[in-house]
């Protein structure tokens, strides 16, 4: 019951974010005269396997504002780019709290 709940709770926030973070990055783009600085950041994926790991990526990547640069399985972190180098924290404790909490529950490694 959990993992279908983690499951659902994924899908939802993935639509929700993709949502919101188009149009945080349509803001950017047409009505910043000066864009804010892109930059990277680097995200721990924790236990997650590298599969697991891989998911979180593709998802990261199709949020709009941010795309997946590399997985560094040895200190299992993701690098990523960002649009708004600025949103850096925010950005981190979203994926977080939206996607990674979810896949640990649905890989078994939270419950």
């Amino acid at each position: 019951m959990k993992i279908t709940f983690a499951v659902m709770m994924l899908i939802i926030n993935f639509i929700k974010a993709a949502f919101l973070s188009g149009l945080d990055t349509a803001k950017v783009i047409l009505f910043t005269t000066a864009h804010g600085q892109d930059g990277l950041a680097r995200i721990s994926y924790g236990d997650l396997n590298e599969n697991t790991a891989s998911l979180l990526g593709a998802m990261i990547t199709l949020t709009p504002g941010t795309t997946l640069i590399d997985i560094d399985t040895d200190q299992h972190e993701l690098v990523l780019h960002l649009l708004v180098i600025e949103s850096r924290e925010e950005t981190v404790r979203i994926i977080q709290r939206d996607f990674c909490d979810h896949l640990k529950v649905i890989n078994g490694v939270l419950s």
